[in-house]
């Protein structure tokens, strides 16, 4: 009798799995340990259920990619694509029975192009790593989350990811020019281009963009790179209230500023990071507000900036000396969420983004959450662009604390689009915000975006059970 891999015994499926890849793939590519397997389950998110992943797979080259994809779509095997799995929605959470492709090993940087003003970047690079690398050439890539030492750009490509100089410089997805993708079946589709301008056809590149993995394996990727600018001076301004810092963020932006850099902190993420990282920040300030210029005269734009913070209520304002006492506060606030997790031991990081406009309500509302719930909620933000982070306090061993964590998160999302936002500004949906995006796009939407994935993942094999 011939058997589905359905039917089969797990044992003789996972068999047949393994010997299928081997026959493309070296034996140092394929990881079938339980116990090693296991560490690859899950990214950084709570509350994220994850499976049993049936094998590990390490390609280094495009062709071992499709290799996999194409044994994937032969047995209608699951296939979930990560990066270092620092993301924070459970995009990268293994199914059971599934293929975990993991691509931190395609990690070469193909070209850096001082003309053409381009890198050309193997998925698994390194973002800090990256954006080194074209330092030397006189050049910049501006995005930079917080883990920017260990994400990559394939996951940063699969999120969607910001970061902290987004105000000025764009999301991610500003900087992605072209792409390589293996699709579900193997074939190897290119998209986009590596020239300044280009429109032709459907936007394809954009498409896959924030997609988390769920249209096809992203392989290669032309990004755009900028001119190095000038080292950043800091200013850091004290506020009694966080609708003043807020109000102070309205001005700025009013008034046409540009900021290389424009982050909030709260008094709860202040005294945190004092906590872990003895900073010394100001802990009777309601509000820290740090704003940077990269422009050719900083002291003078700061100099304007903290003006304005000060007719909106700053308590002090206190401008940088120098590139070391820049970077000391930059570090500060790159520490407020792994200083948040230090508070109870488990946080749950959301990534609501509200028109600027409404940012104080929205901080305002998070209080009056935490509050209800009898939890620490601090709220880190790039308040220049309004998205805050809000990341939820709580002891994973208490159930009936976890359990409140879990509604104050909700109630957070829920706030964030009553203010006319979005339930993400860089995280991504993954497992954790399902219900939020259906929400948040409508039926129409909805029925729309599974008709793309649809059309590019027919047999449904691609990181399921993520985005809706």
């Amino acid at each position: 009798m011939i058997m589905s891999r359905i039917e089969a015994p797990r044992d003789e499926a996972q068999g047949n799995l393994t010997d299928r890849l081997l026959a493309g793939l070296p034996a140092e590519a394929i990881l079938t340990d339980p116990d090693v397997t296991a560490s690859y389950a899950n990214d950084m998110a709570s509350f994220c259920p994850a499976g049993t992943p049936a094998v590990v797979v390490l390609p280094r080259t495009v062709e071992e990619v499709q290799h996999v994809m194409r044994t994937a779509t032969e047995l209608r095997v699951p296939v979930v694509p990560q990066g270092a799995r620092s993301g924070l929605s459970g995009a990268a959470n293994a199914s059971d029975g599934c293929i975990v492709l993991s691509l931190t090993r395609m990690d070469r940087i193909l070209e850096i192009n001082p003309v053409d003003r381009v890198a050309v970047v193997e998925p698994g690079v390194i973002n800090a790593a990256l954006s080194r690398a074209v330092e030397e050439h006189g050049l910049y890539y501006p995005p930079d989350p917080s883990s920017w030492e260990m994400c990559t750009i394939g996951g940063n490509i699969g999120t969607g990811s910001g970061g902290l100089c987004c105000v000025k410089y764009g999301v991610t997805a500003e900087y992605v020019l072209g792409l390589d993708v293996v699709l579900a079946d193997g074939r190897l589709m290119s998209t986009g281009r590596r020239t300044a301008k280009g429109v032709a056809g459907y936007d394809l590149t954009r498409l896959f963009v924030g997609s988390e993995g769920s249209l096809g394996i992203v392989v290669r990727a032309v990004l755009a790179l900028r001119p190095k600018p000038p080292r950043q001076l800091v200013l850091a301004a004290e506020f009694s209230s966080a609708a003043d810092a807020c109000d102070a963020v309205c001005r700025i932006m009013a008034g046409g500023h540009v900021p290389s850099l424009l982050e909030l902190m709260d008094r709860t993420t202040v005294k945190a990071v004092n906590a872990l990282g003895h900073m010394g920040l100001p802990e009777s300030t309601e509000a820290l507000l740090l704003a940077a210029f990269d422009t050719p005269d900083p002291a003078a734009d700061l100099a304007a900036l903290g003006a304005l913070c000060e007719a909106a209520g700053a308590t002090e304002v206190v401008p940088a000396e120098d590139a070391a006492e820049s970077e000391l506060l930059l570090q500060a606030r790159r520490m407020a969420l792994v200083a948040l997790e230090a508070v109870k031991g488990t946080t749950m990081i959301d990534d609501v983004c509200v028109p600027r406009s409404r940012l104080a309500e929205m901080l305002e509302g998070v209080e009056r959450i935490a509050e209800k719930y009898r939890l620490t909620i601090g709220v880190c933000a790039h308040a220049g662009d309004g998205n805050t982070h809000p990341t939820v306090c709580f002891d994973a061993q208490d159930v009936e604390e976890s359990r409140r964590a879990r509604e104050s998160f909700d109630e957070i999302m829920a706030l964030g689009l009553e203010l006319g936002g979005t339930i993400t500004g860089e995280h991504g949906v993954g497992v954790l915000k399902k219900e939020w995006l259906a929400r948040e796009v409508g039926p129409v939407g909805l029925e729309m975006q599974r008709a793309v994935k649809q059309v590019f993942d027919p047999l449904g094999i691609l990181n399921p059970g993520k985005l809706f």
